[in-house]
């Protein structure tokens, strides 16, 4: 945990502008030895993404995630300026709190210096501070606050008499451990003090280690020699700290609503004790923030409680009965609400109050039952309004990608933990809500890898790991102080890593072997640990924390704009699954020993690894999109594979027989025998053009009346370069060159870029190369270039807009290519192009680079995936020397469908009307000056779509490189003349589907 010291602190700084402020505490930083000087960019790129101003003078610059590897240990250092610094955001600020932190520490000093911001005179005694320990002192000295919460409480006590109500009291205290046994004793001794409405006091000063307020209620209201005895409230009292809960106490008596404490539970009481009354409206809402309410989230919560007509308040249903101003950010802050905890908004109505569940909070002052004032409706509209727009706004993410919790796992105050290992500690699926499939049933989804398969289902349902949430609760064997459960995690980590190892020297092709590898080095991530260890600090199993931390992680890259990224989230739970399983002592499901369709929620490559692929015969899951590990992998290991189908394919049975088509995406659910028989038919002859277009893979790509259409292969790296010419690829139409980048920790150099594409250049022999250039951006960053963070990536600075932010990056990659290319052909292609201008500001580079290098044998040409480049296709076409389509991208830009959505992703068909269009344009833009065009997506590959491509005049495809020989074998199925009809056909429909449906009626 960070701490605040005086060798720490610098003073007397002076700045003149908040940048040179900014650059002095990095070098602050680095000169103490806790980052890399390069921290000083991670500094400026989180200030771009919001100010880190505090409060009362304050600022507590810090980096931004991305930036964690150039932290080489956790550390602050405080830096003075007297005369104040103008803040980008206005304020001024006299002391900055610079933070180098690997994980979140950064956000706890947040916590500890939010007791600073209440006092108003702070600023001043910082900027006037002459020693560097009175600093300190201003800073760390934190106000005391009392207790009081569910802990604190003892409701429906058997008790006898208000004696007993007074020790349940402090007994409760005790286990709180808020008193020791001298409180206690001290208590025995009392007699509690009448407080009216049938409530008592007492209270002791000895044996007080955190000052407290309990209650105590009995099981029924009785009344004693001393009259009626509705509770008994216990005061563990210290210095002046307790005097706030005293404060409370006195509202609550001066409300009159004291007597209904007694049947309350313990929500109700802390309503009361936090100054909520009978007209209170309420409404409750989760805080979904990965890091809980830190300064960003906060500012806008407290601008909408600003906005509302009338005052919210707030409170912490999981912590203390405390309500706050919802419009004062210091407050805000220092409620220090985290993810998954609860927030209570209240404002006052105009009568009885309702909860957000609308349920009555009690009777009216008066005690008139349901009466109210004539504008007490009024009143009550306008509150709930207002109440309805801060949880919206929480809801919202107030100003961040968030995630929803799942039914178990996410909430602090949870017990034992149970989930599926299925993903994010998924709602539990109930085969109930689902009616069984009806026989030959069709069950629509997303194809993501082509053929088609017969046989029965194995569901693969994930097994559960049940643990309990506190390690003090596991058993004996595995109970242990932080320390205990650290080792146990550790040990854990190795066995992980040697089955992976055994793992990736059996996986079935380099694709699972790669990924494998990654899940490998994931095991390997310092900020996994650390969070995972900071949860066991905090009294969690070794189960608990580190499947909290894996989660936390997964629900980040979920919350991603680029669904690549995002869909890794299966990865990370894949390897968090592996190493649960050996903390648990859980073995995963065995498939059977004969053919079958394997169904899964979805698929991890450490599944992949263990399936025996002469088995399985096809792939069906609830979950993923085209463009996930589980298509990925189908794709790799040549097996039909149909994704994205619902939950409802979870409740197949065993043994249920399936047809599976991934060319269509469409499954069918114990296919009638006249079904199955056509179905066998098709598969025996699909099984004979595999064979062939096996054999005929290395002739060139024809149509059968002799139109040339190349066919190239898609890699994401060098390395598969001799597989795709094994394969029959005539070229390679897209190479991802970002793999390179992102497989080294700075910037890969000159002399290595040129050795990785010299490896593709000789294994292709002389066939063309097309190189997309750099790839990257705020939703896929690179560690060593920080890009702040956008509100969504997919529209903000990414691919050739973020590499003309650095041309000397680009340059260097252009020099790379040309060298490494000699005279052989090579096609640069720059990414996320949106008209002529990015075009020329990156094709200057590249001339100016050939007058030195002179390559003889170069193209430059954009990838259309943004709308806007088809729309301008004749201005591109006129300077460009090619095109290539990127279908996936130019779908969901056009379609404003997350191709990876759960619930959108089957509705992502690159074979939309409106899509096709695009390509239209695109492709007689191009031919009408005489230039070749490509495509490069998926669509490139899906049967269905090739002959219409081909009709609309696409020059090449380049597909991935398993689909290489059935991609030539379509094309030699189809003459020039049936393609211009499919194209034809397809112009002419309204939707994907009817465009499929008229397409498959040819």
């Amino acid at each position: 945990m960070l701490t605040l010291q005086p060798q720490d602190a610098a003073l007397d700084c002076q700045a003149d502008s908040w940048q040179n402020a900014l650059d002095q505490a990095a070098a602050s930083l680095h000169e103490a030895g806790l980052v890399e000087a390069s921290y000083r960019d991670a500094l400026h790129a989180r200030e771009a993404q919001g100010s880190t101003f505090l409060g009362s003078g304050i600022a507590i610059p810090h980096g931004t995630p991305e930036s964690r590897d150039q932290i080489h240990r956790t550390g602050v250092r405080l830096l003075q300026f007297p005369d104040g610094v103008t803040w980008h955001d206005g304020n001024r600020v006299f002391l900055l709190v610079a933070i180098a932190a690997a994980s979140d520490e950064h956000l706890d000093v947040l916590r500890r210096l939010t007791h600073v911001l209440d006092d108003e005179g702070v600023a001043e005694r910082l900027a006037k501070a002459d020693t560097a320990e009175a600093m300190v002192a201003l800073l760390a000295k934190p106000k005391v606050k009392a207790r009081l919460d569910a802990g604190t409480l003892c409701l429906g006590f058997p008790a006898r008499d208000r004696f007993e109500l007074a020790l349940a009291a402090a007994a409760r205290l005790r286990q709180a451990e808020c008193v020791d046994a001298r409180f206690v004793a001290a208590i025995t001794e009392q007699e509690p003090v009448s407080l009216g409405q049938g409530l008592w006091l007492v209270s002791a000063g000895t044996g007080v280690s955190q000052p407290a307020l309990a209650l105590a209620t009995p099981e029924r209201a009785f009344t004693g020699p001393r009259g009626a005895v509705n509770g008994v409230f216990c005061v563990a009292a210290q210095g002046e700290a307790h005097r706030e809960l005293l404060g409370r106490l006195a509202d609550l008596l001066d409300s009159g609503e004291g007597e209904r404490l007694v049947d309350a539970d313990a929500d109700h009481v802390l309503a009361r004790l936090s100054g909520e009354s009978s007209r209170t409206e309420t409404a409750r809402v989760t805080l979904l923030n990965a890091h809980g309410l830190h300064a960003r989230p906060a500012k806008l919560l407290v601008q909408a409680a600003r906005e509302q007509p009338l005052p919210i308040r707030v409170r912490l249903m999981e912590g203390a009965a405390e309500t706050v101003s919802a419009a004062s950010l210091t407050k805000v802050i220092g409620l220090g609400a985290r993810r998954g905890q609860t927030l209570i908004f209240s404002a006052e109505g105009g009568g009885e109050g309702k909860s957000a569940d609308g349920r009555g909070e009690g009777k009216s002052a008066d005690g008139g039952g349901e009466g109210k004032s004539a504008d007490g409706g009024g009143e009550r509209k306008s509150a709930e309004a207002a109440l309805a727009a801060m949880v919206a706004a929480v809801n919202g993410g107030l100003g961040e990608s968030v995630r929803p919790l799942s039914n178990v796992g996410d909430a602090s105050h949870q017990g034992a933990r149970r989930h599926e290992a299925n993903g994010s500690d998924a709602e539990t699926l109930s085969e109930a809500a689902y009616e069984p499939f009806a026989d030959d049933t069709a069950l629509p989804a997303t194809a993501a890898s082509p053929g088609l398969a017969i046989a029965p289902v194995f569901v693969m349902r994930a097994p559960s790991f049940d643990y309990p949430e506190r390690a003090r609760d596991l058993t004996p064997d595995r109970q242990g102080d932080a320390e205990r459960q650290r080792e146990r995690l550790r040990a854990s980590l190795i066995e992980a890593r040697d089955q992976l190892r055994a793992l990736i020297g059996t996986a079935k092709g380099g694709d699972v072997s790669e990924i494998l590898s990654m899940h490998a080095e994931m095991l390997d991530d310092p900020e996994l640990h650390e969070a995972a260890f900071e949860g066991m600090r905090d009294g969690l199993s070794a189960e608990a924390a580190w499947w909290q931390a894996i989660d936390t992680a997964a629900r980040a890259q979920e919350a991603l704009a680029d669904r690549l990224l995002a869909e890794r989230a299966a990865d990370l739970r894949d390897v968090g699954r592996r190493v649960l399983g050996v903390l648990c002592g859980v073995t995963l499901p065995t498939p059977p020993q004969r053919p079958y369709i394997l169904v899964t929620d979805d698929i991890g490559p450490s599944d992949v690894a263990r399936l025996d692929t002469a088995q399985v015969r096809g792939l069906l899951t609830a979950r993923g999109g085209a463009t996930s590990h589980s298509a990925i992998l189908a794709r790799a290991l040549g097996i039909p594979a149909v994704v994205g189908a619902g939950a409802r394919a979870l409740t197949l049975a065993n043994d249920d027989e399936l047809i599976l088509d991934g060319d269509l995406g469409r499954v069918i659910v114990r296919p009638s025998a006249e079904r199955r028989d056509r179905a066998q038919l098709r598969l025996k002859e699909l099984e004979a053009l595999r064979r062939d277009a096996h054999g005929l893979r290395f002739e060139e790509g024809r149509t059968a009346d002799g139109r040339r259409i190349e066919v190239a292969a898609n890699l994401g790296n060098t390395a598969h370069a001799a597989d795709a010419v094994e394969q029959g690829a005539e070229g390679v139409g897209l190479l991802r060159t970002e793999f390179l980048f992102m497989a080294y920790p700075e910037a890969p150099d000159l002399e290595t870029q040129i050795g990785e594409y010299r490896r593709a250049f000789d294994a292709l022999d002389g066939r063309p190369l097309v190189a997309r250039t750099l790839d990257v951006g705020g939703d896929k960053p690179l560690p060593y270039w920080p890009v702040a963070a956008e509100d969504n990536p997919f529209l903000g600075l990414r691919g050739i807009r973020l590499a003309l932010t650095r041309p000397d990056v680009l340059q260097t990659q252009l020099r790379a290519l040309l060298t490494a290319a000699g005279d052989r052909p090579l096609r640069i292609m720059f990414p996320m192009v949106k008209d002529v201008d990015e075009y020329r500001q990156a094709r200057a580079i590249v001339d100016r680079l050939q007058q030195e290098i002179g390559a003889p044998d170069v193209q430059v040409g954009v990838m259309i995936e943004i709308p806007s480049a088809a729309l301008l296709a004749p201005s591109l076409a006129a300077e460009v020397d090619f095109f290539s389509i990127g279908t996936n991208d130019l779908t969901q830009y056009t379609l404003a469908i997350d191709r990876g959505h759960p619930e959108l992703s089957s509705q992502a068909d690159g074979l939309h009307p409106a899509v096709l269009r695009l390509i239209q344009m695109t492709v007689d833009a191009a031919h009408a000056e005489g230039k070749w065009v490509g495509v490069c997506g998926e669509l490139g590959s899906d049967a269905a779509a090739v002959p219409v491509l081909v009709g609309l005049g696409v020059d090449e495809l380049s597909v991935s490189v398993r689909q290489v020989p059935m991609v030539k074998a379509r094309l030699r199925g189809i003459t020039w003349e049936t393609a211009r009809l499919h194209a034809e056909t397809a112009l002419t429909q309204a939707t994907s589907q009817a465009v499929r449906d008229a397409l498959e009626a040819l």
